[in-house]
């Protein structure tokens, strides 16, 4: 595909990612995400074809202006969008696979000063919430969901969701709404709501012997493995 059309399917792809926009006019203003990509396009050509330096200055022009730095040898497909973008950070041998969603606040990052692939690979249909750390030359797979400002530095299988830190897989299988983060589960407030059980239900076996009581001990015994089993996946 061609500098062109892929810049013609970025503009186009916000219409598809955006139900905010209304008119042609507010790509100059209010999508600093769509610019950014933009200019990577541009500087991503010179930078394969040894013009690195320059290259380097349009990103970093770009960067001023749209406050999300992007490494002209980075890899990124068609349709990537990047919505609102302040502060996104993407490393120089990150590679973004088409159609993945980005939010603001988002860290493709190193953890490594080794030269190589160092950076994450983000695979088709990915969606990585606001604030995110991915670090590291990890791989997070088709069509799976990092949580808002979870710290991902393990690989997450594709048709997962990721969130904590460090994340945990807590859900497998393809969400058939990818912006659904509101449905994430809260895995500090489960624990404690089982502790908290947990703890009135030794109060009751101290005070006497009751056979219900310990039955319910046993089913949170269960629930407290499984809770477990899932923080080592």
């Amino acid at each position: 595909m061609g500098l062109l059309s892929e810049i013609s399917e970025d503009f186009s792809n916000v219409y598809k990612n955006d139900p905010a926009i209304s008119s042609p006019a507010e790509f100059l203003f209010n999508y600093p995400g769509v610019w950014a990509i933009f200019w990577y396009r541009i500087a991503n050509r010179l930078y394969r074809n040894n013009f690195r330096a320059v290259a380097r200055m349009i990103m970093g022009i770009s960067q001023i202006l749209t406050n999300i730095d992007i490494h002209p040898g980075a890899t990124i497909g068609n349709r990537v969008f990047i919505d609102h973008g302040m502060g996104v950070v993407i490393g120089q041998t990150a590679i973004i696979e088409d159609d993945v969603l980005i939010y603001q606040g988002v860290t493709l990052g190193g953890v490594s000063l080794i030269a190589g692939k160092r950076h994450p690979t983000i695979k088709r249909g990915a969606v990585i919430g606001a604030g995110a750390k991915i670090l590291g030359n990890i791989t997070i797979g088709e069509n799976s969901k990092v949580g808002a400002n979870s710290v991902v530095v393990r690989n997450v299988p594709e048709n997962s969701t990721a969130i904590g830190i460090p994340a945990h897989v807590i859900q497998k299988g393809r969400d058939k709404d990818p912006f659904s983060h509101n449905k994430l589960p809260d895995i500090n407030k489960e624990m404690f709501e089982y502790l908290l059980k947990r703890v009135a239900v030794l109060e009751h076996i101290l005070v006497q012997d009751n056979t219900e009581i310990l039955e319910q001990d046993l089913q949170l015994e269960d629930i407290y493995e499984s809770f477990i089993r899932a923080m080592k996946n």
